[in-house]
């Protein structure tokens, strides 16, 4: 089965780029995949099909890649009953301040009540849209874990999406979030490079590994505390983005996230009723201005609870 085509244009972010991985960013697939769509034939070059992967992009050039539609949409309808915060929108994008618990896509055990299921209530027009063979991602370029609150940005047309996903490739998208992590800091700021990969032990659990994909997490000490129990305010911001990233390395210098038991954050005197980590802030440029944009989401109340707990340093 066939899914609907990709249509993009060649920006600054993928000038020079080799056509299998302008596909595998731009169809959110990888690099194999991206290189099998091409040598079958399904990538176009401004109107001229290209099958060798090796093939140079230039800026302005005309991509229509056609993805294959992996999976089918089956049941995946608009639930009105979802809460969500739309910060802003416009016809081409929308940033949503998503609250904890809320999972922002389909997936193994939450097959209802997602962030998705409760956008297509709101903007239907969305089930229109591919994000590479993710069927059950319509508008969806990034995500936050099911605990992390804060800010998501969704494109509404598939140029939008493919822009935005280009944006996120190219490192170009700016994403802090603030986090409370357990312990004092050795240093005020620094950068945590380190692959992070699947658990081999528990396939649900991420981990630092020499066999992972490269991650990388900057940070600064924003306030510190002493009691009841030593514990710093940090702002972290991504270079990339990979699953469970700043909860796993602030975890693996020895910083585990209160109220994260999965790595390590619920030991101690102080107690979260959720993970305190929230996307506090978002920079990119407007996928159709071309203007950059920012947005902030407030500190929930529930974590500024968590810190009245304590007494600043």
């Amino acid at each position: 089965m066939t899914g609907p085509a990709i249509h993009a244009v060649i920006s600054e972010a993928l000038d020079g780029e080799r056509i299998d991985r302008v596909v595998a960013v731009l169809a959110n697939l990888t690099r194999a995949d991206a290189t099998m769509l091409v040598e079958t034939g399904s990538v176009q070059v401004t109107n001229t099909v290209v099958v060798r992967r090796s093939v140079r992009v230039h800026l302005g050039d005309e991509i229509v890649i056609q993805v294959p539609e992996l999976e089918v949409r089956r049941g995946l309808t608009g639930d009105p009953s979802v809460d969500f915060d739309v910060v802003y929108e416009d016809e081409s994008l929308i940033i949503v301040n998503k609250h904890s618990d809320l999972v922002v896509h389909p997936g193994a055990g939450n097959q209802t009540g997602t962030l998705v299921h409760g956008l297509l209530a709101r903007f239907p027009e969305l089930a229109e849209l591919a994000v590479g063979s993710q069927a059950d991602r319509p508008g969806i370029v990034h995500r936050l874990d099911k605990g992390t609150s804060g800010l998501l940005m969704v494109g509404r047309t598939q140029e939008a999406v493919n822009n935005l996903i280009a944006q996120l490739s190219a490192r170009t998208v700016s994403r802090h979030y603030l986090a409370l992590a357990r312990g004092r800091f050795a240093a005020r700021s620094g950068v945590i490079d380190a692959a992070v990969g699947r658990s081999d032990s528990d396939p649900t659990r991420m981990t630092v590994t020499a066999s992972g994909k490269e991650a990388i997490t900057h940070y600064r000490v924003e306030k510190i505390f002493d009691l009841p129990e030593p514990a710093t305010l940090v702002e972290c911001w991504l270079e990339t983005g990979r699953t469970h990233q700043i909860r796993v390395h602030l975890s693996a210098i020895g910083h585990p996230i209160v109220g994260d038991p999965r790595y390590g954050g619920s030991r101690g005197a102080i107690r979260s009723p959720r993970l305190w980590l929230h996307a506090f802030s978002l920079r990119f440029r407007h996928p159709t201005s071309g203007e950059e944009v920012f947005f902030e989401a407030p500190v929930p109340t529930e974590l500024e609870d968590v810190l009245a707990q304590f007494a600043a340093d």
